[in-house]
């Protein structure tokens, strides 16, 4: 299953350029899209197959095309991912998502954090004669 977060409106842009330099019928067939029904991205008065454009615009931000099957909700879900990259998808509208229950209780409680400043670390302490870092001993290995 692809993910779409990669995609961004100028990806689509560009599959929407290619969309109309090939012409519908080349492109779904060069990528292997069968035309799909309902659902038509419309972009300057000129419809556009929704799901071909998605899975070629995946193309353009990850390198490889996303097929039809792996849209997860099918064409309703590349109609959601168009919308929200501010395209204007016809067919039925994006349903709302489901409202969260309030809280019964009178007032949420407020976690009080207090945070302690890091320390900064000591500088190692360093032999004078060989300037090598000294152990935890403070004696050097080296020079005795």
């Amino acid at each position: 299953m692809a993910t779409f977060s990669a995609v961004t409106r100028q990806h689509i842009l560009a599959a929407i350029a290619e969309y109309d330099d090939r012409g519908a019928e080349n492109f779904l067939g060069v990528y292997g899209f069968d035309p799909s029904t309902g659902y038509p991205l419309v972009h300057e008065g000129r419809t556009y197959d929704a799901t071909a454009v998605l899975g070629v615009a995946h193309r353009f931000a990850t390198g490889r095309v996303a097929t039809a099957e792996e849209f997860a909700g099918g064409v309703q879900a590349a109609a959601t991912i168009l919308r929200k990259r501010g395209f204007d998808v016809t067919g039925p509208p994006t349903p709302p998502a489901p409202a969260r229950p309030r809280r019964s209780s009178p007032a949420p409680r407020t976690r009080t954090t207090t945070r302690r400043a890091a320390e900064p670390e000591k500088p190692a302490a360093i032999c004078p004669t060989c300037f090598m870092v000294l152990p935890a001993t403070g004696v050097c290995d080296s020079c005795g």
